[in-house]
């Protein structure tokens, strides 16, 4: 029995869809799948169409593509409203969400305690900025150099003012749940699409891209509550290292031209559980 993790499928292309379609069964294991599955309501049901009968169990985070407002035959629902329906998507395949009680490892961990896998919702808040730079100025600090994301046009916080107040909510109510949990005495594996702690993993001008990957809130997250791992995509750097002896990796499968479509996709689903050894780096 295997815990896997994939995250930035990006199913609006069609080598991702065939490379999904051709992964074989694994019908002891459980999947991670750390957001960025496409950008509507219809790629997500097709993902979980293809992968659900393939695997025992699913785990479900959003990333902010899966977030966007797009054309989509399913409609035009915004921010929270968009966010809830693709939980209502997932619970009706049988998936869990951020928003659903966090699943325990059925195998306990070297020590025999329990590990929970928790499922992470919580944005960003452009605070992974230098400290010259003001929340205001932070989209045009990054455009100085070119970069501008399309959440700016596409992901809407409705009904929240802002996505840095969306952010602050979901925080609110994350921090919750995890010190509940770190109450009973589990150990975690945290699993977001965003980056918990960013660890200077951005090269050169991308670094400025650093506003849309988090917030500097959760940077000692793996530490607070305990984690055995931590989970993430979204900056399409495939990955495994450590931060304060915590394995982090970095999931993502990206777009067609970031992965060999010749090995397919099965390459790239990384083991978290049982946490394989000598791969870090």
């Amino acid at each position: 029995m295997k815990l896997w993790a994939i995250s930035d499928l990006h199913l609006a292309c069609p080598a991702n869809r065939r490379g999904i379609e051709q992964l074989p069964p694994h019908p002891d294991d459980w999947l991670i799948l750390a957001g960025d599955v496409g950008e509507t309501q219809g790629q997500l049901s097709y993902a979980l169409a293809t992968l659900v009968p393939r695997f025992k169990k699913l785990v479900w985070v959003p990333g902010n593509h899966d977030l966007w407002t797009v054309r989509d035959p399913d409609g035009k629902l915004r921010g929270e409203a968009k966010y809830r329906r693709l939980v209502e998507i997932c619970r009706s395949y049988g998936v869990l969400t951020p928003e659903d009680p966090y699943p325990t490892w059925p195998v306990p961990d070297a020590e025999g305690r329990r590990v929970v896998l928790v499922p992470l919702f919580v944005l960003y808040d452009y605070s992974l900025r230098p400290p010259h730079v003001s929340e205001e100025g932070a989209v045009r600090w990054a455009a100085e150099v070119g970069l501008r994301c399309s959440d700016e046009d596409v992901l809407h916080p409705d009904p929240f003012p802002s996505r840095s107040e969306w952010c602050a909510d979901r925080l609110r109510y994350t921090e919750q749940r995890l010190q509940s949990t770190a109450a009973k005495g589990y150990r975690t594996i945290l699993v977001s699409h965003f980056p918990l702690h960013l660890d200077g993993e951005l090269p050169g001008r991308l670094r400025r891209f650093s506003i849309w990957c988090g917030t500097r809130a959760t940077h000692d997250w793996h530490r607070r509550f305990d984690a055995e791992a931590v989970i993430y995509g979204h900056l399409h750097i495939k990955r495994s290292h450590r931060v304060d002896g915590v394995r982090f990796e970095e999931v993502s499968l990206g777009y067609p031209n970031e992965w060999d479509q010749a090995g397919g996709v099965l390459p790239y689903l990384r083991q978290i559980l049982p946490a394989p050894s000598g791969d870090d780096g």
